[in-house]
């Protein structure tokens, strides 16, 4: 896919997102909305994956720690065919597979999240694995910028760079703002990029919402050995809906009749400036 592609399909990725939770009646908008070009990015330039083999041993995985922005994540697997969009009219109800928190059982999904601070110790296990066995695979985990201050976090941090973990690319979702308020006002885990260096991290600073940032980002973290790589996503919590960009009530909370409809207005105008197609 081209760049704009790449940012089309991000919008794509929002509105569908914003669609699955307005159905179930709630969902996490914020945090959903700030990855969703690295989702494009790495589901459809990037990721060696197949919707018709997901379990094929040879692929890339992709840890989504923070994981109550399931909505972004399903959006993107629906997207790539891994299952039928019309399947995310489910999500939240008390006999689907699409649950508020991701789940290993979803076509595409390759590990459940719920506590957050758990995924990177997964994705390094994930990475360690194919290491040692000598398996051509990345594994890429997302963490939310609140998430790191978990402890765990940083006892992953220090195993990876202890065994040299180079297949393990981590994204740190610096959107600036957690459940609570804003990230320095709550516990700041700041500098977040000198963290990672100390524990023999590379890290890659950029800007999250550029297509381009990104892709060079993952393609040097792809060719550096025997450091794992942290990119240091500077986002947006809401990016994409004027309402919604920096609005810590927008972690969780429920937009009102008036914000849905300036919602999928602007995600609207954006899709058709890219040269989508509007889809209801």
């Amino acid at each position: 896919m081209t760049k704009r592609e790449l940012q089309l399909r991000a919008y794509e990725i929002r509105k569908t997102a914003l669609e699955t939770i307005q159905a179930a009646g709630s969902g996490h908008i914020g945090g959903s909305f700030s990855i969703a070009e690295i989702l494009s990015v790495l589901y459809f330039d990037k990721m060696n994956v197949n919707p018709e083999d997901p379990d094929m041993a040879c692929r890339d995985r992709l840890v989504l720690s923070k994981g109550h922005c399931s909505p972004a994540l399903y959006a993107a697997l629906a997207w790539k065919e891994f299952f039928p969009k019309e399947h995310l009219s489910t999500f939240r109800k008390i006999d689907s597979d699409l649950s508020g928190h991701v789940e290993i059982h979803v076509p595409g999904v390759d590990m459940s999240a719920g506590s957050l601070g758990q995924g990177l110790s997964t994705a390094l296990g994930m990475a360690m694995y194919g290491k040692n066995k000598g398996l051509d695979y990345r594994v890429f985990c997302i963490l939310g910028d609140g998430e790191i201050q978990e402890g765990q976090i940083w006892e992953a941090a220090m195993a990876a760079g202890h065994y040299q973990a180079d297949q393990l690319i981590a994204f740190v979702d610096n959107n600036e703002l957690q459940l609570d308020g804003p990230l320095e006002e709550v516990m700041s885990p700041y500098p977040i990029g000198e963290k990672f260096r100390a524990f023999g991290w590379n890290v890659i600073e950029v800007d999250g919402h550029d297509i381009e940032q990104l892709i060079r980002a993952i393609d040097l973290a792809s060719v550096t050995k025997n450091r794992p790589t942290a990119i240091v996503a500077e986002t947006v919590k809401g990016k994409g809906v004027s309402v919604f960009e920096h609005q810590v009530r927008f972690h969780g909370g429920k937009p009102s009749e008036e914000e849905w409809k300036i919602a999928y207005a602007e995600l609207d105008r954006k899709i058709a400036e890219l040269g989508g197609q509007k889809h209801e």
